[in-house]
């Protein structure tokens, strides 16, 4: 997308109608979800996770195309909405990148648009994105992510501190804090050998602020790339359009980030979806997209691993490799933490479902991403999981009869009383050598041998 276009989009903000929040919501979204919904006669069935109705893909496309084209987009900060045009929408979706270089030089990956069950794995893109981590155990998390040798590229979670400092938003903290944070990154890719590995980072820029701070040679790269989010839903604020400007001279490139909610504005898991692809395809263009993250939330359980935003990604991931091929990179953000065999069954659940239906992999937020209680352990497994399902060649179905099992070991932490977060890292991992403790290396062997039986083909 050229300057001029952008601008344009842009001052839509300024001049489209006045709505206000309240009425945004009920007369946009909810009311036009509801009435598509009613249209299609969307709904699902809770067995089966993993859809295969190819008539279901196409008229999910087809509806998310009427909703953004009836709704737009609305600019949180002018309280103005940004409409667009069918012929935009079009553009957006014929100029979607299928293909796309991350990192430099010997260590540089592409991502590409998969298929439903291909046999090309998914990118493995690791780390705690976006998870609340203090500084004592900020660049040991990395460690532990960066050294796993199956990762693809890299991410993290976002200091609260800087030298002990709490780092606050649009304050000179927050300057500090993402530019600590990428030192932190390019030092744990020199130590283990994978300097020019891509990145997506300046996640610890709560604001604009931080983003432009991050933005030079030595911190977030041209190669690398950073989040330009919309928010629940169908809205962006000036903030993030400044993000999505700060690439156009510099190059890096723009994640786009929705994190629609699963039983909320949108309805149940059907609604939901349609909100999602209407949301990538606005990022299409207001967002300048180079990719899309697809983060669902559920209103209640809050994780990806919930069964509404397991079937959300599912059919999103398929919708778009039947329909218009893009790049969709899925959010793993399971209730559970370390030390928990718990997490360990939801990684496994995520990770199948993405697999199959052609989405690339990218977390883990452990105890939805609350607290820096993840590790590079369950990573690990995501990674090995992820490339065994394309291996073995496992169909939907079988991986719809896994899931279902795996359901069964963890959808009962969404009720229980105090969640089950597990354990913070240092209480996972041996601090000196950055290893598993044997514990929870005990743990990981034995959902491996129970992965093993279900049928997932690990080594």
């Amino acid at each position: 997308m050229d300057y001029k276009k952008f601008l344009e989009l842009c001052q839509r903000g300024q001049t489209g109608p006045k709505v206000s929040k309240d009425d945004w919501d009920m007369d946009y979204v909810i009311e036009n979800v509801m009435e598509l919904v009613e249209d299609y006669d969307f709904s699902w069935d809770k067995q089966v996770v993993i859809p295969e109705d190819e008539n279901l893909f196409r008229d999910m496309f087809e509806a998310s195309k009427k909703l953004i084209l009836k709704t737009g987009m609305y600019n949180l900060s002018t309280q103005r909405v940004i409409s667009f045009t069918e012929e935009e929408i079009e553009e957006g979706i014929r100029n979607m990148k299928t293909s796309l270089v991350m990192g430099e030089g010997k260590d540089a990956v592409t991502l590409e648009a998969r298929k439903v069950e291909d046999e090309r794995e998914p990118l493995i893109w690791a780390g705690n994105p976006g998870c609340p981590t203090p500084e004592r155990l900020y660049y040991p998390i990395i460690q532990s992510v960066a050294k796993e040798p199956l990762i693809d590229l890299l991410t993290c979670g976002s200091l609260v501190d800087v030298d002990g400092f709490p780092v606050r938003s649009g304050d000179v903290t927050e300057v500090f804090a993402v530019r600590r944070e990428l030192q932190y990154l390019h030092k744990a890719l020199k130590e283990v050998g994978r300097e020019g590995m891509g990145l997506l980072a300046a996640e610890s820029s709560v604001t604009e602020i931080g983003d432009y701070a991050a933005s030079y040679d030595r911190a977030l790269r041209p190669c690398d790339s950073h989040l330009v989010a919309t928010f629940n839903e169908l809205m962006i604020d000036s903030g993030n359009l400044l993000r999505a400007a700060n690439s156009f001279d510099y190059g890096m490139r723009n994640a786009s980030l929705a994190c629609t909610m699963v039983g909320g504005l949108g309805g149940d898991a059907p609604g939901a979806t349609m909100v999602m692809i209407a949301s990538i395809l606005a990022a299409n263009l207001i967002c300048n997209a180079d990719y899309h993250l697809c983060h669902p939330i559920h209103i209640s359980d809050v994780a990806t691993t919930a069964r509404g935003c397991l079937w959300l990604q599912a059919v999103l991931c398929q919708t778009f490799a039947t329909q218009a091929p893009a790049i969709i990179v899925c959010d793993l953000w399971p209730a559970s933490g370390a030390m928990t065999k718990e997490l360990l069954y939801e990684v496994a659940a995520n990770t199948i479902v993405v697999s199959v239906c052609g989405g690339h992999l990218e977390g883990i937020g452990a105890a939805n991403g609350n607290a820096p209680h993840g590790t590079g352990l369950e990573i690990r497994l995501m990674a090995e999981i992820g490339k065994a399902v394309t291996r073995q060649h496992m169909t939907r179905s079988q991986a719809n009869e896994i899931v279902l099992k795996l359901l069964e070991k963890y959808e009962y932490i969404f009720r229980k009383e105090g969640g089950n977060p597990g354990v913070a890292f240092d209480k996972a991992y041996d601090m000196e050598t950055i290893t598993p403790l044997p514990e929870w290396e005990r743990m990981y062997e034995e959902v491996k041998a129970e992965l093993i039986e279900m049928g997932v083909q690990l080594s």
